[in-house]
């Protein structure tokens, strides 16, 4: 990492505003906006990610922007990644298509070897077949499945829906998944909120998805 990029990295963390950042040089937007995202700081990712519709769209769905994400995702061609998306925006629509989109982005991440689409389909699946536990677990499985065979470790967003699956079910085994996916989690994260939620710490919880611009949609049917 380049000290400008460890010095975007800080501010970001610190929490500092769009003005704090100024005019970024054009060439480095779409990778600050990236790194935004990941460190959970939507609003300034979707300001920066105006060449990078796939990230644009991500930002936008943080913050619940469901119709505006949509928007931006459909000149894109119909691969797995803009699918993958496009279904968690119908998803937080609560849109009668968003499980057959969901179906269709898992079936597109496997016919192109992509991973990561593979385990952001297999989430979403996994949280739409929540109210039937098992039916979620079968769904997740191919998500842990898919990043061992590829050596990943397992995805936290993933690991905190495993969780309230596993909850839904009795036992131990859930809070254990739990506090996986919080070890694993970044702040202010999707995950993280999941599986503050999934340990039963609601005030956390709420915090952290409020410091993260997250949209309460992201927690719907999860808060214990």
């Amino acid at each position: 990492m380049t000290e400008a990029q460890a010095e975007l990295k800080t501010a970001l963390e610190r929490g500092e505003s769009a003005s704090f950042f100024g005019a970024l040089p054009v060439e480095n937007q779409t990778e600050a906006a990236k790194l935004a995202l990941r460190l959970g700081r939507p609003r300034l990712a979707a300001l920066w990610a105006q060449a990078d519709p796939l990230t644009h769209a991500a930002a936008l769905l943080r913050l619940g922007e469901s119709r505006s994400a949509l928007h931006l995702l459909k000149p894109l061609p119909h691969t797995a990644r803009p699918a993958a998306l496009r279904a968690r925006a119908l998803w937080q629509l609560a849109d009668a298509q968003a499980e057959a989109e969901t179906t269709n982005a898992l079936e597109l991440a496997r016919q192109e070897g992509d991973v990561g689409a593979v385990i952001a389909a297999a989430t979403l699946r996994g949280e739409q077949l929540l109210p039937q536990p098992h039916a979620a677990l079968r769904a997740l499985a191919e998500g842990l499945k898919v990043a061992e065979g590829s050596g990943q470790p397992s995805d936290a967003h993933l690991l905190a829906v495993l969780a309230h699956a596993q909850l839904r079910l009795g036992g131990p085994k859930g809070t254990r998944t739990a506090q996986k996916a919080l070890d694993r989690s970044l702040p202010r994260s999707p995950a993280r909120v999941l599986a503050l939620f999934a340990l039963n710490r609601p005030a956390e919880a709420e915090a952290d998805a409020a410091e993260g611009e997250l949209a309460a949609v992201w927690w719907r049917g999860f808060s214990r």
